[in-house]
């Protein structure tokens, strides 16, 4: 089972779009001056190169995604993943972003049913989205359910530690649904929390909020309040999804529950699981995809300021 999660950085629908809420054209601006759909395709398919080449050339079982506007353009991206013996669908919600950016699931239709699908609010946010919580059930006869959160709290826009409590808010909320997923599946529900955290994995919002630990046998113990293992932290020293005035930084980071660690078969969670996924053909920092609204122009032959990360299970 491969899993993996990116941040497609600013993957916008186009301005005539009859998702585009009128309030968001105007919040949005001068921003999107120039993002046609001939711009979107480009972008759809250097995304869409990027997945096809995860797993081996295999695509993800399971995928997700923060910075996407609406369901419509995630199911043109769904759409070219065009890959022999998968089928693609998508899970979203809309949030209620002010820059209109959602996160979401794509999964193989092959694979996978949604058994459940709940997007969770965040309170006294801001510049946060929902925690999207999708329930992926197996469906062959064993009809495991595997519990997928995505995240993308806020950023660190107006400095690291003024923004920091709202990153602890989040983290606080994930902690919360994790405790009320295991009343309703029990303590060794299969959960893997993923996403963009705008935080390291030693940072206090995953740390002391989101309950995020290093260490294994204290996930194994947490008896009353549910911890998650962060699978990032062994990769600090070499390893960046993000990279900031030349300093990597792991932001990007899976969290698993007790019951990934208990867990035999499919699920079954192994050493050396995760992996920094770079594009084809990019081999330093991360290269984006740049908005025609920007200095220099659009580079087509980038993808987002994010690398995607990757987790092999069984």
């Amino acid at each position: 089972m491969f899993i993996a999660f990116w941040n497609l950085e600013n993957l916008f629908d186009i301005e005539t779009s009859t998702e585009r809420q009128d309030w968001l054209k105007i919040r949005l601006g001068k921003e999107l001056q120039g993002w046609t759909a001939a711009v979107l395709e480009a972008k759809l398919d250097q995304l869409a190169a990027g997945i096809k080449a995860m797993n081996s050339g295999a695509g993800p079982d399971v995928l997700g995604v923060c910075e996407v506007e609406n369901r419509p353009v995630l199911e043109k991206l769904a759409r070219k993943l065009d890959l022999p013996g998968r089928s693609y669908k998508v899970a979203h919600e809309n949030s209620r972003d002010g820059r209109g950016i959602d996160v979401a699931v794509i999964y193989d239709g092959k694979l996978f049913t949604v058994d459940g699908k709940w997007s969770h609010w965040v309170m006294r946010r801001t510049g946060t989205r929902d925690l999207l919580q999708v329930n992926l059930k197996t469906r062959d006869a064993a009809a495991e359910t595997l519990v997928v959160i995505v995240n993308h709290w806020p950023s660190r826009s107006g400095g690291e530690h003024a923004s920091e409590p709202y990153r602890k808010l989040a983290g606080e909320t994930l902690a919360y649904w994790h405790s009320r997923i295991w009343e309703v599946l029990g303590k060794d529900a299969l959960i893997v929390a993923m996403g963009d955290f705008n935080d390291e994995p030693f940072n206090r919002s995953l740390t002391d909020y989101a309950l995020a630990d290093r260490e294994r046998q204290k996930v194994l113990r947490a008896a009353s309040a549910p911890r998650f293992l962060n699978l990032m932290l062994p990769l600090l020293a070499a390893e960046g999804s993000y990279v900031f005035d030349g300093r990597k930084n792991m932001l990007d980071q899976f969290l698993v529950s007790r019951g990934l660690l208990n867990a035999t078969g499919r699920f079954r969670l192994r050493d050396g699981a995760v992996s920094i996924i770079r594009p084809p053909g990019v081999t330093g920092a991360p290269v984006r995809f740049s908005r025609p609204s920007e200095t220099g122009g659009v580079n087509t032959a980038g993808y987002s300021d994010h690398f995607a990360i990757g987790l092999k299970l069984g």
